[in-house]
């Protein structure tokens, strides 16, 4: 530190209060010399402080001033006193450039001035910085001056004001004054070789451990023993209250608590309030004086930070009664009811209080109960006026606490809130809060500003602006909030109202407002989302902007979500993705159905609001589909849980389950209801699976749920036949694929609840099973998980005859449509149904090889069988019944002749490893000529000959696949040669209905492939050039045939087989001589003139000219 020209002043002050002490000095001053020498330097100190100032900077270099003089005048005491050396002192000390000109001082000069500058705070602050032993000295060297002749009500004060600023403790400090006491405690630890007790990080209460002290003496002793040897000079009511109040104050934090009181907030409020109302500045409420008195009540509440050493509890009890019998009995302790009570008096009163109280509660015995109970009697006795806080005041303080940020400002932010009286009559309270909206920036806060907004609103006396006004504010606190905490703001204004503050009865000059800003606020968002819908900034921006307006009225905000979602394209993910970054939204409401009151989720009532009032095309049904698939996925929740917005259960009990039981009328939406269904099984749900829990699905009626998907599902078996005059049809295979399917994985989940619980569903069991008597029976299987092992597998009588079923797992059925011989029809749609059922059908099989009119026989059967199943397939059933051909094909059960009738000359090939291949297309052009014939063709629509020509290409696709696996055909794009490996087939793609367009083989691609065929021996690429013409001959065959001739699925077919024959031709030229493709092509092209589709012939014959052997 450097001096200045102020500190030259002061240095001189004190060398003219040196002369003034001649003959003698100040080193060996005498208290009772002080005021004569004094002068000087207490004049200085006023004029550099400025006191006669009241402006806060002045004030504040004012309280520097005398902190940094106390400061340099102890150190220089302490310097003398430890014999500093000056030679170390004048290179190492920071503080002898300004002690070392002063003149040499004792403990007199410092205590006079201390008291002087009525700075009792500023010894106290030092003397916390000191290790405690030093500490104690340090104390008892001012208590024996304060008791030192003279002794003065001066004294008096400043030993009590010392007292309870040690109580209070060491208070937060910045910048300059922080480090004075941090470089105070480092100089007199250097003094004296002992570590120092602060540190920028140091605690502010300080635990002192008795047994450092000197004589083992402690802080609450010698403060007691000196105000015991003091109490004849106490004579100011004044002080005897102050002196009876730091006793009874520092008995409760020594030995009656161990740990802090903490009062509710409102408390605290009076407490200051009423601290307030009787302090000598009460029209000006500075937030120094609040902070002092908060300082006072937390050293009343707060364990003390000196722990005891000699004095035990039975002699601090019969000290404070002693001292408080001998200040009664001098009417030092009257307070008169009738005037006004100061702030000292009312300080007593609430030492009093708790004192009481804690020896009601204490638990002591002997001595210390006798002790406590002369105590409590003295007390007792003590009689004083009633402090009166009004709200103005207590509103007055809130807003000055507040507004400084004093201590415990957010509890006070909290209170300021949620007190609707100060709200509704004082527009201060508005002021202060848009001048603070920083303060109230937290979500506990942000609530009871709703609260009382809403409060507001329902007031029939309201302000308009003024709601206004705070709307404007709670709004801007809500946006200013992290995310988290405006989800929980969401839950709670929720649990209010759905329609938020629009909910009011008073909101009608506040809602137009909202929707404009509701409006804007979805503009920008479609408007912004169609750029960058993911951008995370964007998407950020977004959510803020809907979390706004939600606050605001979340009803509303989530229907225009919901309409967004619905009617806006491609808007369902943003929606979906803002939606689930809010889960605060999820809150349950009631609606009214039927008549009764039913929780629902807020946002499934807004969805069924606005699909009620409006039809749906197919794109916005679609939407809404993906809108509510993305709106069950689980989030994490307020709670810390995971849930949806939309929860599976609500979706089916809101929109399926009503839905379905309206299947009679016509403006009901099966195949939407449908998907909703299965969307909500689709779900996964966490811990469904645990033993100890139910599934969802348990709560949407699961029994009856599953007979009218059964009873569907038996209406749509027949979905192709041609309806009945003035029926409505509205049953098509897409419907019937997902009926099986929402079927299948419905009853997988009523089983497994079925299987844990048997006896509780045991009746729902048998009633189900005992409706499915009235459908057909292949849906049976569908429901096998629900009914276990409690019934058998019951199929008609004929199948029976055809397969070796066990009787105990198989029971027949005498069903009038399966007569004699019907038995591999039967065996057929089992084979259909499911993979399990399959493989059983399979192996049971009643069929002898070694009988070749058994194996005619069956064929024969098959065939009629496989024309009567087909038609009645989905792709998935006809996936299956393929396969099972393929079983009964290659293990030679299924019989299939190959004739020539597209073969002119017989070709010398082997042909055994097409087998399957060739009989497989063959087999279904019988099966086609069937269809296609007189007897059959009336069976079916316009739409079943669509879907039958679909089937027949998922064939074709099948065979080509088998093919691509023994010749590595590829699929598209690579081919590699490896007649020994047969990798996977590779899943074939539909080919656009839109395109006549058929992928080729890339040069690159076929120079590999003759690269690899070099290294091959025996390519079977001949044989595979056979098959292809046949299946072309096949499907022409068939196109032709069927009614109308214009099978596209038929027609990109063959464009695919001719593709890959000349694939095959261009990488095998020796397959084919040049005589021989042009026979081909010669056939093949008058095998395409068959078709009636000019079109689709002209495409077909070009591509067959095109077919040509590549150069050797």
């Amino acid at each position: 530190m450097t001096m200045d020209k102020d500190w030259a002043i002061l240095q001189g002050s004190f060398l003219l209060a040196n002369k003034l002490c001649l003959p003698s000095s100040l080193s060996s001053l005498q208290k009772c010399d002080w005021d004569k020498v004094g002068k000087p330097v207490l004049a200085t100190v006023r004029e550099i402080c400025g006191e006669e100032n009241v402006g806060g900077h002045l004030k504040s270099k004012a309280a520097s001033w005398r902190k940094k003089l106390v400061c340099v005048v102890w150190l220089k005491l302490l310097s003398r006193e430890n014999r500093e050396d000056v030679e170390e002192a004048w290179r190492e000390s920071t503080f002898f450039p300004l002690h070392s000109p002063l003149p040499e001082v004792n403990h007199t000069v410092l205590m006079e001035l201390l008291k002087s500058l009525s700075a009792a705070d500023i010894f106290a602050h030092f003397l916390l910085c000191l290790p405690p032993r030093q500490m104690c000295s340090e104390l008892e060297r001012l208590t024996e001056h304060v008791k030192s002749n003279p002794v003065g009500e001066d004294d008096v004060h400043f030993f009590l004001e010392l007292w309870w600023q040690l109580w209070k403790g060491r208070y937060e400090q910045f910048g300059e004054q922080q480090n004075l006491e941090v470089l105070f405690a480092n100089q007199v630890a250097h003094l004296t070789s002992q570590p120092a007790s602060l540190t920028h990080q140091a605690a502010k209460r300080l635990k002192l451990d008795s047994s450092a002290l000197p004589h083992n003496t402690g802080v609450l002793d010698i403060l007691l023993h000196t105000l015991t040897d003091m109490k004849d000079v106490i004579s100011k009511p004044e002080h005897g209250l102050y002196a009876l109040s730091n006793c009874l104050d520092a008995l409760y934090t020594t030995f009656l608590i161990d740990h802090s009181v903490i009062l509710p907030i409102k408390d605290k409020i009076v407490f200051l309030s009423k601290a307030m109302s009787v302090s000598e500045n009460s029209d000006k409420l500075s937030s120094q004086l609040i902070q002092e008195v908060q300082r006072d009540l937390r050293a009343s509440l707060t364990p003390s930070q000196f722990q005891p050493s000699r004095l035990s509890l039975h002699e601090a009890l019969r000290s404070v009664a002693e001292l408080t019998h001998f200040w009664q009995s001098h009417g030092l302790l009257k307070v008169c009811s009738g005037s006004p009570s100061s702030y000292t008096a009312f300080r007593l009163q609430q030492s009093v209080h708790r004192m009481l109280a804690a020896l009601e509660e204490a638990d002591m015995t002997g001595e210390e109960e006798s002790e406590k109970n002369n105590l409590r009697g003295l007390l007792a006795s003590m009689a004083f006026p009633t402090v009166e806080s009004s709200s103005e005041v207590s509103m007055r303080v809130a807003m000055t606490i507040v507004s400084h940020r004093l201590e415990d400002y957010h509890d006070v932010t909290v209170l300021f809130a949620s007190e609707k009286s100060w709200a509704a009559h004082d527009e201060r309270w508005l002021d202060c809060l848009e001048e603070n909206k920083t303060a109230f920036q937290h979500c506990d806060t942000l609530i009871q500003l709703a609260s009382t907004l809403t409060s507001q609103l329902h007031s029939e006396s309201f302000a308009v602006s003024q709601a206004r006004r705070l709307l404007k504010v709670v709004t801007a606190v809500f946006t200013a909030l992290a995310l988290e905490d405006k989800n929980k703001a969401l839950a709670a204004v929720l649990r209010i109202s759905s329609k938020g503050f629009c909910g009011c009865s008073g909101s009608s000059a506040l809602i137009a407002g909202f929707e404009q800003e509701l409006n804007m606020a979805f503009n920008c968002i479609i408007q912004g989302g169609g750029k960058a819908p993911t951008a995370e900034g964007n998407l950020s921006t977004a959510v803020s902007l809907v979390a706004r307006v939600a606050f605001q009225n979340p009803e509303a905000t989530l229907r225009s979500c919901c309409h967004s979602a619905i009617f806006n394209k491609g808007a369902f993910a943003l929606m979906s993705k803002i939606l689930q970054q809010l889960p605060g939204l999820e809150g349950v409401t009631e609606s009214k159905s039927d008549g009764r009151r039913n929780p629902t989720r807020l946002l499934c009532r807004c969805l069924q609001e606005i699909i009620s009032v409006r039809s749906l095309s197919d794109n916005e049904k679609e939407q809404f589909l993906k809108f509510v698939e993305l709106m069950m996925v689980p989030v994490a929740t307020v709670e810390g849980e995971r849930e949806s917005l939309l929860s599976p259960q609500e979706l089916v009990n809101t929109f399926v389950l009503p839905n379905l039981a309206l299947s009679g009328s016509n403006v009901v939406d099966l195949n939407l209801s449908l998907q909703l269904l299965h969307a909500a099984l689709s779900v996964d749900v966490q811990q469904e699976v645990a033993s100890s829990s139910t599934h969802w699905v348990l709560e949407c009626s699961p029994f009856p749920l599953l007979y009218i998907l059964a009873q569907f599902h038996d209406q749509a078996l027949r979905c192709l036949e041609q309806p009945p005059e003035g029926a409505v049809h509205h049953w098509s295979m897409d419907t019937k694929e997902l009926l099986a399917s929402v079927l299948i994985t419905l009853a997988q989940v009523v089983g497994v609840q079925v299987e844990a619980a048997p006896s509780r569903w045991s009746r729902a069991l048998f009633w189900l099973h005992d409706k499915m008597k009235e459908l057909d029976w292949t849906v049976y299987f569908h429901l096998k998980p629900v009914w276990g092992r409690h019934f058998k597998n019951e199929v008609p009588t004929s199948l029976l005859a055809v397969c070796h079923l066990p009787e105990q797992e198989w029971s027949g059925l005498n069903l009038p449509q399966y007569g004699p011989g019907t038995g591999l029809l039967a065996w057929m749609e089992c084979c259909a149904l499911s993979e399990s059922l399959q493989s059983i059908m399979l192996s049971s099989l009643a069929l002898d090889q070694r009988q070749s009119e058994h194996v005619s026989m069956f064929s024969k059967g098959l065939l009629v069988a496989l024309t009567q199943t087909m038609p009645w397939c989905s792709v998935p059933q006809w996936s299956r019944l393929l396969g099972a051909l393929k079983e009964l094909i290659t293990s030679g059960r299924l019989h299939v002749p190959f004739s020539l009738e597209y073969v002119e000359f017989l070709p010398l090939l082997d042909l055994r490893r097409f087998s399957y291949e060739l009989c497989l297309s063959v087999l279904m052009l019988r099966v086609l000529q069937l269809l296609c014939g007189s007897s059959c063709s009336h069976w079916l629509t316009g739409d079943g000959w669509a879907h039958l020509a679909r089937l027949y290409a998922h064939t074709v696709r099948e065979v080509m696949n088998s093919l691509r696996a023994k010749l590595a055909l590829p699929a598209s794009g690579t081919l590699t040669v490896s007649p020994n490996v047969h990798p996977a087939p590779p899943k074939g793609s539909d080919v656009s209905c839109n395109s006549f367009k058929v992928s080729k083989m890339s040069q690159d691609s076929l120079k590999d492939l003759k690269e690899g065929a070099q290294t091959v021996e025996q390519v079977p690429s001949q044989e595979v050039l056979f098959v292809l013409s046949q299946i072309f001959c096949h499907v022409q065959h068939i196109q032709v045939m069927m009614p109308g001739g214009q099978s596209e699925p038929l027609f990109l077919s063959s464009l695919e087989i001719l593709s890959h024959y000349q694939t095959i031709m261009s990488a095998f030229p020796e397959s084919s001589t040049p005589l021989e493709n042009e026979n081909t092509k010669h056939f093949f092209y008058t095998i395409a003139d068959n078709l009636e589709n000019q079109e689709m012939k002209s495409v077909l014959q070009q591509k067959i000219t095109q077919l040509a052997l590549s150069p050797a």
